[in-house]
């Protein structure tokens, strides 16, 4: 067995390890991604009542669910936020009690902001029905229909990172895009009334902004075109390097949208279209149509 000697001395040697090693200094636990699967699982049957969660929720009862799963919520959406500021603490000079008693702020401004992130989601909502012919009602897109589901994600994962939340934000996107296949940064900042048509392979970079009313197809990458480095070459991080899409945008499959351009009100950019400049309010930019023998 002398062989398993080498490999393990080679695997604790500093340098194979240290870009790659989390120390749980202070004994601050990892964010837990079981943990979180739960809080959000909670927060959808508290933003869609009947759909998740407890089936038979009427009027009557509806508060002692919601109130329960609320409860809930809170108290393990605290942990999390902590754990998620530990994560990133440099241990320099810093009170844990102190960030313990801002996570238990922090939870208690998200939980406030839960009617306004319902009604956002309530017009999400209409906007996959009225957006799609095939929908028999809006409960199908609450349902069923992806884009719904990354959405919901990225709401709550957008209200957590405008509170300062670390890390824990990603982690809520990150769920969406493995089940559905739509890459959302939480950073991004995305109006209301918003669609994402079958959705499979989109990608929304963190400082897009987009307005409202605006329905994107599968495929669409709204990115960044080049990564700006300072004299030492590393990555400047920060600076707004996605579209703005005005409101009442269309834009559709496979297009391909890159750096910090914007795309005016009612453009409507066809499918496989690759745009690097901004479009005026109310053009149609399409693709060169291929010859025909």
């Amino acid at each position: 067995m002398g062989f398993m000697d080498d490999v393990i001395d080679q695997l604790c040697a500093p340098g194979s390890y240290e870009s790659v090693y989390h120390s749980p200094k202070r004994h601050a636990p990892m964010p837990s991604v079981e943990i979180l699967t739960e809080i959000v699982s909670r927060l959808r049957a508290v933003l869609f009542p009947g759909y998740f969660g407890h089936s038979e929720v009427e009027p009557e009862n509806m508060r002692y669910h919601i109130g329960t799963n609320l409860d809930k919520i809170r108290r393990l959406l605290t942990e999390q936020i902590n754990r998620g500021h530990c994560f990133v603490c440099a241990l320099e000079d810093l009170d844990c009690t102190r960030c313990e008693e801002e996570a238990e702020r922090t939870c208690r401004r998200f939980i406030e902001a839960l009617p306004e992130l319902r009604r956002l989601l309530a017009t999400d909502v209409m906007a996959a029905y009225e957006g799609d012919p095939a929908a028999v009602g809006p409960g199908e897109t609450i349902f069923c229909y992806p884009s719904i589901h990354a959405v919901t994600n990225y709401r709550i994962a957008h209200a957590l990172q405008s509170l300062g939340v670390r890390l824990i934000p990603r982690i809520i996107t990150e769920m969406a895009h493995s089940a559905t296949g739509i890459d959302i940064h939480p950073g991004a900042h995305i109006g209301e009334h918003f669609f994402i048509d079958h959705g499979t392979g989109t990608v929304i970079g963190e400082t897009c902004v987009i307005g409202r009313n605006v329905r994107l197809y599968q495929g669409v990458t709204l990115g960044a075109k080049s990564f700006p480095k300072d004299e030492d070459g590393v990555l400047i991080k920060g600076i707004a390097r996605h579209p703005i899409v005005e409101d009442d945008v269309i834009v559709y499959s496979g297009a391909t949208i890159l750096g910090r351009v914007t795309i005016g009100k009612g453009a409507v950019i066809g499918g496989n279209v690759w745009l690097t400049r901004d479009v005026p309010a109310g053009t149609r930019v399409l693709q060169t149509p291929a010859d025909q023998e």
